[in-house]
C-alpha cells in the first residue's frame, strides 16, 4: 500500500513538472527498478542520485531532466532525514578544521591527475570560465585569469598569493604572462606534485599547505573555487587571514560559488560523494565575515559561464572516458555524468550563482580597471 502511495505522489509531481514516465515528451525519465520512486520520495535529492548511480532510471536529457526538477523545488516536496542532518551537522560542528578539510582532498581531489588532465582544459583549471568571446574551454580559462589579472592589476615582481592552486595552473599562467611571483598552497598532495612539476623554472613556490598556516606578506591575494571549502565557522577567520597577508591598499579576488540562501551544508548527495564538508556562501555571510577587514571595490555575477564550463567538463571526459576506463568503472562514470550535469542544472536554474568579489584593504589606490 505504501508503495502505491509513494508512486503516486512522485508520478503526479514529475506529470506537473511535463515530465512523462517510460514515454516520448521531450523530458521523459526511463524508470529501471521500482525502487526509485521511494528513493526520491523518502529520501530526497541523495536518494535520486544513488538511485541513479544505481541504474535505476535514466533521461535524456539528464540535465533538462535535472533542470525541471530544480524549478519545480523537488528538494521542498521530498524533505528527507539526510538534508536534516546534514544542516544539524553543520550548525553544530566545525566540519572545515584542519583535520576535516583533508577529507575533500582525499574523496574528490587525490582520486587521480589522469582523470582531470582529460577533463579540464589544458591549463588544468577546475572552476568556471568566462565564456565572453570565446569559442572552446581552453579561451574561456584564459579569458578568466586575464580577467582576474586585470582586476588586481598585476604588474611584474608583484608577490602574489594563490590559496587552493589547485594543478598550478593559474600560477603558471601569471607568471609566464605577467611576471609576478607566486606561492601556491593546496592541502591536495596529488595536485601539489603536478603543480610543482608544471611550474618548474618559474617563480612559483608550490606548497603543500593549509590557509591557516601563512604568515607572509603579499602584494596582491586572489582564491579560485577554494572559499567553499572554507564553511561558513571559518569565514570570518578566513578573512581575517587574508587581510593580515595582504599590504595596506592591495586588493584580494575572492572567486567562488554562491548561493541565494544563507546555509550550514551543502546537498546531501554532493556531501557525500562529491564535496564531503563542503558549504556555499550566501552574499550575507560572505559580506559579514568581510566586513571588518575590507572594502567591497566590486562584485561580478557570471554564473551562466558555469553551465557551459560543466557542460564542457562532461564532454571531454566522455569522450575519453575509454582511456581510463581500466581505473573508473560504470558505476564512477554514471557518478560523474550525474554530478556534472546536476551542477550545469543547478546554475542554469540560477539555484547556484559564480561570483567574483574584489575587495581591497583600506581601500585602493587608483581606478578600478575595465573589467567587463
Amino acid at each position: 500500500m505504501l508503495e502505491k502511495i509513494v508512486k503516486k505522489k512522485v508520478l503526479s509531481f514529475l506529470s506537473g513538472l511535463d515530465i512523462s514516465v517510460n514515454g516520448s515528451a521531450s523530458c521523459n525519465i526511463e524508470i529501471h527498478d521500482a525502487r526509485f520512486y521511494s528513493s526520491l520520495a523518502l529520501r530526497g535529492s541523495l536518494g535520486l542520485g544513488e538511485s541513479y548511480i544505481e541504474g535505476w532510471w535514466d533521461a535524456d536529457p539528464i540535465d533538462e531532466f535535472l533542470l525541471r526538477l530544480i524549478e519545480g523545488k523537488a528538494d521542498k516536496n521530498f524533505l528527507s532525514v539526510d538534508t536534516f542532518f546534514c544542516e544539524l551537522g553543520g550548525r553544530l560542528f566545525n566540519l572545515q578544521t584542519k583535520r576535516r578539510s583533508l577529507a575533500v582532498a582525499s574523496k574528490h581531489y587525490n582520486i587521480g591527475n589522469d582523470l582531470y588532465s582529460r577533463m579540464l582544459d589544458d591549463l588544468m583549471m577546475y572552476s568556471c570560465g568566462y565564456w565572453k568571446n570565446a569559442v572552446d574551454l581552453n579561451q574561456a580559462q584564459t579569458n578568466k585569469l586575464d580577467l582576474i589579472a586585470r582586476k588586481l592589476n598585476f604588474q611584474p615582481k608583484m608577490k602574489v598569493l594563490d590559496i587552493g592552486c589547485g594543478w598550478g595552473g593559474a600560477c603558471k599562467y601569471f607568471a609566464e604572462k605577467y611576471q609576478v611571483e607566486l606561492v601556491g598552497i593546496t592541502i591536495s598532495s596529488e595536485q601539489a606534485i603536478l603543480a610543482k612539476e608544471r611550474c618548474q623554472g618559474l617563480p612559483i613556490d608550490i606548497r603543500l599547505q593549509d590557509y591557516r598556516e601563512l604568515k607572509e606578506r603579499f602584494n596582491a591575494i586572489y582564491s579560485i573555487g577554494m572559499f567553499e571549502h572554507v564553511g561558513y565557522k571559518n569565514y570570518t577567520k578566513y578573512m581575517e587571514a587574508v587581510a593580515s597577508m595582504l599590504e595596506d591598499h592591495s586588493l584580494f579576488l575572492l572567486h567562488t560559488i554562491g548561493r541565494n540562501e544563507s546555509n550550514t551544508c551543502t546537498d546531501p548527495w554532493i556531501n557525500k560523494y562529491i564535496f564531503p564538508n563542503g558549504m556555499v556562501p550566501s552574499i550575507k555571510q560572505i559580506g559579514k565575515a568581510a566586513e571588518d577587514f575590507f572594502i567591497m571595490e566590486d562584485w561580478h555575477n557570471f554564473s551562466r559561464d558555469y553551465d557551459k564550463t560543466l557542460l564542457a567538463w562532461f564532454k571531454n571526459f566522455d569522450t575519453t572516458y575509454n582511456e581510463i576506463q581500466k581505473n573508473y568503472d560504470e558505476r564512477f562514470y554514471r557518478l560523474w555524468k550525474y554530478y556534472l550535469h546536476a551542477c550545469a542544472a543547478s546554475f542554469r536554474a540560477r539555484d547556484n550563482q559564480l561570483w567574483q568579489v574584489l575587495f581591497s584593504k583600506d581601500g585602493m589606490i587608483g581606478e578600478l580597471a575595465d573589467c567587463r
